[in-house]
């Protein structure tokens, strides 16, 4: 957000000359709507937005009307016309921009009319993209599924989700949304955002690509992404979540006799992938609940003992 804090205006700053163009050219910049009362070509933020000179404006918008009135005292129509403004102005100037409907879910159960109505300015002001956003994290997945089917099927534009995990429902939601026809997920690295987090793309774009058998170009790189999940877990100096899916420690680790006897047989039979196809590894740990499979395997790993037999 170049308009926040001097350490994001640093960072485009510095990627104008430090990053290759075709870095540049992935780079969104994240902002908001003019401020009431003001044209966008006069709001300081949205000027800091055409200065970072990234190709790619991501704005957010209220598409809640009780958030409209009560929480940034705007009428009804300022609103609709500060998104309106906000977006033609950019699009003028050369910029994609998507719009992030900040609490589009609950809008819709509050005033599904109003809300809607929010898409259609920004739409016709030229947004290449609408983003549903579950800010309060509240909205369960078939809601999402409705919800997202009507916005697919009314605009004519790149529909996103943008969901959080209050209810622990942000990935669900996300894939939700995927199958509803949108066809941009917003997410995080391991889930890391406000208060319980966002949408885990660690969780998303393998279940996606292995499940879902979604078409997404990195599926190729899969591979590298349980790599990716600790390095950003150790640049932030945060403890790594060992049961994550796909990607924690845990996440193919097997302690039950019962479980590790049939996977000697098929590893199948007790997990939903391979754990190579996400750069992770399959574990046998030995506790009060192993068996003898447990035993022999560790044995097993020691190296010297292949000629070992059940008996």
């Amino acid at each position: 957000w170049p308009g926040s804090n001097p350490k994001d205006a640093e960072f485009f700053s510095r990627a104008k000359t430090e990053l290759t163009s075709d870095t540049r050219s992935k780079l969104v910049a994240f902002g908001s709507t003019r401020r009431k009362r003001v044209k966008a070509r006069d709001d300081p933020q949205i000027q800091a937005l055409v200065d970072s000179e990234a190709p790619t404006i991501c704005m957010v918008a209220k598409a809640h009307k009780w958030q409209v009135t009560d929480i940034i005292r705007a009428t009804p129509e300022e609103n609709l016309d500060m998104i309106s403004d906000s977006v033609s102005y950019l699009v003028s100037l050369g910029k994609t921009v998507f719009v992030d409907l900040e609490h589009f879910f609950d809008g819709c159960k509050f005033d599904e009319d109003y809300t809607l109505s929010c898409c259609e300015a920004a739409v016709n002001a030229g947004a290449s993209g609408l983003v549903l956003c579950d800010t309060n994290g509240g909205t369960m997945p078939w809601e999402v599924g409705t919800i997202t089917s009507q916005v697919v099927e009314k605009f004519n534009v790149t529909v996103g989700i943008h969901a959080h995990n209050d209810c622990g429902m942000a990935v669900a939601n996300s894939i939700m949304a995927a199958q509803s026809g949108a066809g941009l997920i917003q997410g995080t690295i391991n889930g890391i955002g406000e208060r319980t987090g966002n949408a885990d793309l660690c969780s998303i774009i393998p279940s996606l690509a292995l499940h879902v058998d979604s078409k997404m170009t990195c599926n190729h790189s899969l591979k590298n992404i349980t790599s990716l999940s600790r390095f950003v877990d150790e640049t932030m100096n945060r403890k790594p979540n060992s049961a994550a899916p796909f990607v924690g420690s845990s996440a193919f680790a097997h302690k039950g006799g019962l479980h590790v006897a049939a996977m000697e047989r098929s590893p199948m039979s007790y997990q939903h992938v391979q754990p190579e196809l996400v750069g992770n590894e399959k574990r046998v740990l030995i506790s009060e609940l192993s068996g003898r499979q447990n035993i022999m395997g560790k044995i097993k790993n020691l190296g010297s003992f292949d000629d070992m037999t059940d008996d």
